[in-house]
């Protein structure tokens, strides 16, 4: 399980950087999304797979006994999803009016002034 893991994050490490390369601002907002899910997936593959539990402790003990299932990389995980979604609907809408402005997505248009400021 780990290996696959592992593999899938090389995958989506690699491709994220192949399309940060590119000219298209499109391109580049998916490469920051694939880059972003394999950091979840690493996140969660460092914190541990343990098969096991939720951690409750029962009313009668005072300590765990059995294997627990540790909440903190999930809830990292759960927080980076949230902070992503709403950094890549901003990111959305910018391209779109930036998109709306130039008429093009490549990035080499931005450096060009329009004809207007000339």
């Amino acid at each position: 399980m780990e290996l696959l893991l592992v593999i899938m994050i090389a995958i989506l490490y690699a491709s994220g950087i192949f399309m940060l390369l590119r000219r298209s601002m499109v391109r580049l907002l998916m490469g920051i999304i694939l880059i972003g899910n394999g950091a979840n997936l690493l996140i969660f593959l460092l914190g541990g797979i343990t098969p096991g539990k939720p951690p409750v402790i029962a009313e009668t003990k005072s300590v765990f006994t059995e294997a627990y299932a540790d909440p903190v990389p999930q809830a990292l995980i759960l927080t980076a999803i949230v902070i992503s979604f709403g950094i890549q609907s901003f990111a959305i809408v910018l391209l779109r009016q930036v998109y709306r402005l130039l008429e093009s997505d490549d990035l080499d248009d931005l450096n060009t002034p329009l004809e207007e400021d000339i």
